[in-house]
């Protein structure tokens, strides 16, 4: 295994429709990183998707990184609202700063190394720690702190100290935050750049509620 489904080498089709499926995919996991943060849990299947992304590595399309467009839907309604009316600043600081950490990751040949060996090991493990298994969690955390959390700026999750402090829940939100730098290295595989986020804007919008539709 190689460390491509963190690096910008990969080759993925650069379209709007792969860009949304990033973005949905980042939103999704930041959502559920603050879900955790602020009320100690999130939605299992929503989790699922996220932490299944960081494990499909030779995904043929953007939406398989995710298993489907379908398991995209929060993400995905969460980008509509945002593209459409923006009012979640939270939510969209979090997004934005996954994008920034995910241009620095790519450029860190030593962090995609550590990434890469971690994702391998876990994937090796999972017929003893299935993905949702807290030892599974763990890594991914941990691989969190090894790379990612070593850039700046951190992203900090606002939430109450009560699940903050509790370690599983601190592990969940950092292995959420990787299944976000995922998505934002996707993001630039498929050409995504913070002028094309601005310009595009509503061919963005445009695609999101076509794959929205196509969902439903």
């Amino acid at each position: 295994m190689d460390d491509s489904s963190f690096s910008d080498a990969k080759p993925m089709p650069k379209t709007d429709h792969d860009r949304v499926i990033a973005l949905a995919g980042a939103m999704q996991a930041a959502d559920l990183a603050r879900s955790v943060a602020r009320n100690g849990l999130a939605d299992p299947e929503a989790v699922a998707t996220c932490l299944a992304s960081l494990i499909r590595t030779d995904a043929p399309s953007s939406a398989e990184v995710f298993g489907g467009i379908e398991r995209l839907q929060p993400g995905l309604r969460l980008l509509e609202q945002q593209l459409n009316n923006p009012q979640d600043m939270e939510l969209t600081r979090y997004v934005v700063t996954l994008l920034r950490l995910g241009r620095q990751l790519a450029r860190r040949n030593d962090l995609l190394k550590t990434l890469a060996a971690g994702i391998a090991t876990i994937i090796q493990n999972l017929a003893h720690f299935p993905l949702d298994h807290s030892n599974t969690i763990a890594r991914f955390a941990d691989l969190y702190l090894k790379t990612v959390s070593t850039l700046t700026p951190r992203v900090m999750v606002n939430g109450s100290q009560v699940h903050l402090n509790n370690p599983e829940n601190a592990n969940r939100i950092r292995a959420l935050l990787l299944a976000g730098i995922r998505a934002a290295i996707l993001w630039r595989q498929s050409g995504g750049s913070r002028w094309k986020l601005l310009v595009r804007r509503n061919a963005l919008l445009r695609e999101v509620r076509l794959l929205l539709a196509e969902a439903e």
